[in-house]
């Protein structure tokens, strides 16, 4: 493994108010990104930016983005002032072509960018640029994206992919508490997941591209939109890297899983 090579990482972002409140999932966040390496600039791809067709935020200032509603004001209050960078998002576009990479104007940090990274890096003096979803194509077409991208790695980029991996809002209980029992689907799922972060295949053949195939797969992942994401961490993973988990657990009884996992 290259010594300069900058990890990779999918954050299960869960509730916004990971935004604002303190818990072991934000304090994982928080030591991650005071124990490693620090990155000149991050890419972000959030399950809350899908288009049709394929974006980047190219502008000096990003706007935070408060895309939800009915929490409490404080949470309305935070802003993420990180910088942009033209130049990253000119060389993302570069790296992922022939797909073609709108330049962005509008966009900025949703909250499944920003409430990870204000955890991460408070003081917002890092450079992020956003990547959108193509919500039109299939899982193995997100995974050779990430795989394209794998080279920002190696010029000090942090790829920071957010969403969950279980993420059925249907079957959340809201009066769930810590403790209480757990859908043994959710569990069957996560540990799945869990058990093939470190393969290494092509995007045809690799068990989380095809996470349909699981039984549990359509249950989990009723919408992949928050499953996505990892499938470009998967993609720049090297096959001389570790796989380590940050922290892991279920909240809403399962609906929600909230893994979160480093490569390198």
């Amino acid at each position: 493994m290259s010594l300069s090579r900058m990890v990779a990482l999918f954050v299960g972002h869960g509730s916004p108010m990971n935004g604002i409140e303190k818990n072991r999932y934000t304090e994982s966040w928080q030591k991650a990104g005071e124990s490693l390496p620090r990155p000149r600039a991050i890419l972000a791809i959030s399950a809350h930016w899908f288009t049709e067709g394929t974006a980047v935020t190219a502008m000096e200032n990003p706007r935070t983005i408060y895309d939800f509603y009915g929490f409490p004001k404080a949470l309305y209050k935070p802003r993420y002032p990180a910088p942009g960078s033209v130049e990253l998002a000119k060389q993302v576009a570069e790296l992922l072509s022939p797909v073609s990479v709108q330049m962005d104007q509008e966009w900025g940090f949703d909250h499944g960018a920003w409430t990870v990274l204000i955890n991460m890096y408070p003081k917002a003096d890092i450079p992020v640029v956003q990547l959108s979803l193509d919500i039109t194509k299939p899982p193995a077409w997100h995974f050779e994206m990430g795989q394209k991208l794998a080279p920002l790695r190696d010029q000090g980029v942090m790829i920071v992919a957010s969403g969950n991996v279980v993420h059925n809002l249907r079957k959340l209980q809201w009066d769930w508490k810590d403790g209480d029992d757990v859908y043994p689907w959710a569990v069957n799922f996560n540990k799945y997941v869990r058990e093939n972060l470190n393969v290494q295949m092509e995007a045809k053949d690799h068990p989380l591209v095809n996470f349909m195939k699981h039984e549990y797969g359509k249950l989990s992942v009723p919408t992949s939109e928050h499953y996505l994401p990892l499938l470009y961490v998967l993609g720049a993973h090297h096959p001389d890297e570790p796989v380590s988990i940050l922290v892991d657990g279920m909240e809403g009884g399962g609906a929600i899983s909230m893994l979160s996992v480093q490569f390198g």
